[in-house]
């Protein structure tokens, strides 16, 4: 008998080529079910919330496991945490329902674009972790443009090309800019019911162009209904890109005791779901969300 466990992973992605296990290169997923098989003696598969794209960070990868029913989540906890390499950790264990699947039972996903605009974004401290621009954006400008992808579009143009969807629309429940503390830059926080390949990247990357006065900001609603990412401006750079966190409903963790719940580090904090929806049935979907690592996105916002 086994029983399904989710792990909360954070992991620097510069040594990656993604989450997805390939043929060539060093994944996530490969070390993390590396990790699994040596533990259970047997081979287990991983799913992720989300496939990150070489390069691309994560402060709160929801990752779900089989795992043997004599494991417990605080077990599980310490062990992971001793045999995964140094760029990647867990931040939390949790007993799940039978049938939970990272991708498929989650409601939203949120990412951060971390763009540094001083000169000190070249340092090799921070060059690796942000878009290290180097030079002024305007703010009110990227804000005008973020308000634009909110709600419910055909987001084709904004997607890399690759096998046909059904679909290509996405609900955009958070899209803003706001300023990142000691004037280091700007962040860009978006979450949404489900993102495309590179969408983010060539979001941030055409906001970016508006910003720097290189287009119009009525290009954004011109690229929203045109379908075509031609012309769409080139994807942001991969190494500022943090896959935040990904929201389930509560009632999908195992167990009605408090301690079985995920801590209200986790959760989504009230006075942003106030800031970022009027409405209620928003709030209420994100109050019953599970959100990893809000106070770490607090620190870099």
């Amino acid at each position: 008998m086994s029983r399904t466990f989710l792990a909360t992973l954070h992991f620097d992605g510069t040594g990656f080529v993604g989450w997805q296990r390939q043929a060539a290169g060093r994944s996530v997923q490969a070390e993390f079910e590396r990790v699994l098989d040596r533990l259970f003696s047997r081979r287990t598969v991983t799913h992720a919330a989300g496939r990150t794209d070489a390069g691309v960070h994560a402060e709160g990868l929801g990752v779900s496991f089989p795992a043997p029913e004599r494991w417990a989540a605080d077990a599980l906890h310490r062990a992971l945490n001793a045999l995964l390499p140094r760029d990647c950790w867990v931040a939390s264990v949790h007993l799940m329902q039978s049938g939970f699947h990272a991708r498929k039972s989650a409601i939203s996903r949120r990412y951060r674009y971390d763009i540094g605009t001083d000169p000190a974004s070249a340092s090799p401290f921070r060059r690796p972790f942000e878009w290290a621009l180097g030079r002024p954006l305007d703010l009110a400008s990227l804000r005008a443009a973020a308000t634009l992808l909110q709600g419910q579009h055909d987001f084709q143009a904004f997607a890399a090309k690759g096998e046909p969807k059904p679909h290509y629309r996405c609900r955009v429940e958070v899209a803003r800019w706001v300023e990142r503390p000691w004037s280091r830059g700007v962040s860009f926080h978006v979450e949404a019911d489900r993102f495309l390949h590179h969408m983010v990247r060539m979001l941030v990357g055409t906001m970016v162009d508006v910003g720097l006065n290189r287009r119009p900001l009525s290009d954004i609603d011109m690229l929203l209904g045109s379908g075509d990412n031609q012309r769409t401006s080139p994807p942001a750079p991969a190494h500022g890109l943090y896959f935040v966190r990904a929201s389930y409903p509560l009632e999908l963790f195992e167990g009605e005791s408090e301690s079985s719940r995920p801590p209200e580090s986790e959760r989504p904090n009230s006075g942003e779901r106030r800031e970022e929806s009027g409405s209620d049935e928003g709030n209420a979907r994100r109050q019953a969300g599970f959100a990893a690592t809000r106070d770490r996105e607090a620190r870099h916002a």
